[in-house]
């Protein structure tokens, strides 16, 4: 779907909108979701960030998914001048003009993912693009340390989101850089958060979600706001400890510079067992591994690939990961 076609379903007389999940824990699946619901959660979003119409944002994301369409839905909503750019790794690799032939513009605000991020960081004309955004805001995926640090340092505000396709993308944000930098999210006007019994986040958000959500990721909660342990389906069993594996992960991306993942595959002893797949390095990966994690966390097996399974918004494919592990997927 182009930007054409989803303008022509959105003033279309129907009140749905079909969105497709990413895929990243399963098999993508589509849903239908009102409009009147997406037009609350733009509102939210652009009241919190203080938008307001004739302020530029950057469309950069495919439209087949909730991200790129709410991009979309804010820009109605708020009256905000679109800008556009070919979905894909380096968005800010040729200046933006508002118009054709129009003088270059850096946008008020931009939603990327933590790949693209990533990217534009690693070439300095586009880095300097990305620090004159007035509010870039990541999702998609977690945000690691090393990411962080690098964003810490920019003149305007950079936010770590918290939502998925049944939230219409966020539904809380986390300050990245300056002295309101913080681990923890803060929900979203009328949004409404609280863990189950088995640590898991619920999230009860009436003008976004018809009915309280329960989520598979595992939460801590500090008043109002809450934190992100990792998913409940990333927890490998070994042993008798649960492992988090996206715990293991945050403490190896500060010492591994290649792209990794923590996966884990059945094993005979101990039950599940933690797997290392790497772009990089395997015995570089193992040493610090030894050197760096507790016992009980290391990996038990490391496979060098290619390339790491990702789903086509940039989120790691965890059940492919997990099938690479057992062998069951070339």
């Amino acid at each position: 779907m182009n930007l054409s076609e989803f303008l022509e379903e959105w003033h279309s007389d129907s009140p749905y909108v079909r969105v497709q999940t990413s895929g990243s824990t399963g098999t993508p699946k589509q849903l239908m979701v009102e409009k009147r619901r997406m037009l609350n959660s733009a509102r939210m979003t652009c009241d919190f960030l203080g938008l307001k119409p004739g302020n530029t944002a950057l469309l950069c994301m495919s439209v087949d998914y909730i991200a790129g369409k709410m991009m979309v839905v804010r820009a109605q909503e708020r009256g905000l001048r679109l800008l556009t750019v070919e979905p894909g790794g380096h968005p800010l690799r040729c200046p933006l003009r508002a118009e054709e032939g129009g003088g270059v513009v850096s946008p008020d605000f931009a939603a990327m993912v933590p790949l693209q991020v990533y990217n534009s960081l690693q070439v300095p004309e586009e880095r300097e693009r990305l620090r004159q955004i007035r509010h870039l805001i990541i999702g998609g995926g977690a945000v690691d340390t090393a990411l962080a640090a690098e964003l810490a340092g920019f003149p305007h505000a950079v936010w770590s989101t918290y939502g998925m396709t049944e939230t219409l993308s966020h539904i809380a944000l986390r300050r990245l850089n300056g002295p309101a930098a913080t681990e923890w999210y803060t929900p979203l006007p009328g949004v409404r958060v609280s863990v189950n019994a088995e640590g898991c986040l619920v999230i009860d958000a009436p003008a976004v979600c018809a009915e309280t959500l329960l989520t598979n990721d595992m939460a801590e909660l500090n008043g109002t706001r809450f934190r992100i342990l990792g998913r409940r389906d990333n927890v490998i069993c070994s042993g008798g400890i649960k492992i988090q594996a996206e715990a293991v992960e945050r403490e190896l991306s500060r010492h591994i510079p290649c792209a990794f993942l923590i996966t884990k595959r059945p094993d005979p002893q101990f039950g599940e067992a933690v797997v290392l797949l790497t772009e990089g390095s395997v015995a570089e990966a193992e040493t610090v591994c030894r050197q760096v994690l507790p016992k009980y966390w290391q990996p038990r097996a490391y496979l060098h690939v290619d390339s790491l399974p990702m789903t086509p918004t940039g989120k790691p494919a965890r059940h492919q990961a997990e099938l690479l592990a057992r062998g069951e997927l070339v």
